[in-house]
């Protein structure tokens, strides 16, 4: 669960926004994501295949879930030859509080595609793998994972442990509030789902990333002061020539906006001190800057200058 704010570390001082298709999600996809949402992220899964640094990038950086479902997919319901891969457009990742009180994290997965749902569904049957139901809605278990899956609508998977399925099946039916009444996850949300690979946090999954990004700057006093003024972050990733990042952050106010910024530009320069070459080729190339309430950060990098990135101690050290 902490790989998707994880990701958004990685991204910030590292990385990542522009491959046609854009990778946005599906009035049914998005009413299936539950209100309290901390982070959801959107990937153009078409996009993703056709860059090798794009790739490269998945294997260190993608949640765990997504390998766990590819492989209880095809053995409880594919044919040996086939891969999800082959079916996918989208995939998300949204991590949710399941009671709004709560600090308490869950991920649930949504996929996107042209499913073989019936052959899907004669697998399961040959297999004598038998749906329970959440109202109408039929939830199959999945390869001994504690996985399950379900279809809510021909071309709409939602997958993940039971109980964040079924509590993305309540967004969806109407039983609880969805993302579609996140008055703020949707506007941010509007900025970025033109692109490819795409992500949005709210007030508390923005204060976790940027804790975590800032490292030992985190604990400042400065920081603590803004801390609770971080409204939202959204950013975008492009791999059509090179790789490119934008992160903009919103804090509703200039004082904060210019102060996180501050912080973010001595965290860059201490880790310019210590980091590798790559490393420290990298953060020369990360533009922070602050207007009107807002932060920004934009980085760029050739493929090749990316991949040697990618295997830097510093990349390393903040995946894992």
């Amino acid at each position: 669960m902490k790989v998707l704010v994880r990701i958004s570390s990685v991204f910030v001082l590292l990385t990542a926004a522009g491959l046609a298709p854009a990778a946005q999600l599906s009035t049914d996809g998005r009413g299936a994501v539950p209100h309290d949402v901390q982070q959801l992220v959107v990937i153009d899964y078409r996009a993703m295949q056709n860059s090798t640094s794009a790739m490269d990038l998945r294997e260190r950086v993608m949640p765990p879930e997504l390998k766990q479902f590819d492989e209880a997919l095809r053995k409880s319901a594919l044919n040996d030859k086939d891969n999800i891969d082959q079916y996918v457009d989208q995939l998300a990742f949204a991590l949710f509080r399941p009671e709004a009180s709560s600090d308490a994290l869950v991920t649930v997965g949504i996929a996107q595609g042209q499913f073989p749902e019936q052959d899907i569904l004669a697998n399961f049957r040959k297999q004598k793998i038998k749906a329970t139901l959440v109202r109408t809605n039929k939830v199959y278990p999945m390869a001994k994972t504690g996985m399950v899956l379900c279809f809510v609508d021909a071309s709409t998977m939602v997958f993940g442990a039971k109980d964040a399925v079924e509590k993305a099946l309540d967004a969806r039916d109407g039983v609880s509030p969805s993302l579609l009444s996140n008055a703020s996850m949707m506007d941010a949300m509007k900025t970025v789902d033109s692109a490819p690979l795409w992500s949005i946090l709210d007030e508390k999954g923005t204060q976790t990333m940027m804790r975590q990004v800032l490292g030992e700057a985190g604990s400042l006093t400065d920081f603590e002061t803004v801390r609770k003024r971080l409204q939202a972050s959204w950013y975008g990733m492009d791999f059509q020539h090179g790789v490119k990042f934008d992160l903009t952050i919103s804090t509703g106010d200039s004082f904060t906006a210019a102060t996180i910024s501050s912080l973010l530009t001595a965290a860059v320069l201490v880790r310019k001190m210590s980091g590798s070459d790559a490393e420290k080729q990298a953060l020369s190339e990360t533009n922070i800057a602050s207007d009107s309430g807002r932060m920004s950060i934009h980085f760029a990098a050739t493929d090749s200058d990316f991949n040697g990135l990618l295997h830097s101690p510093l990349f390393q050290s903040m995946v894992h």
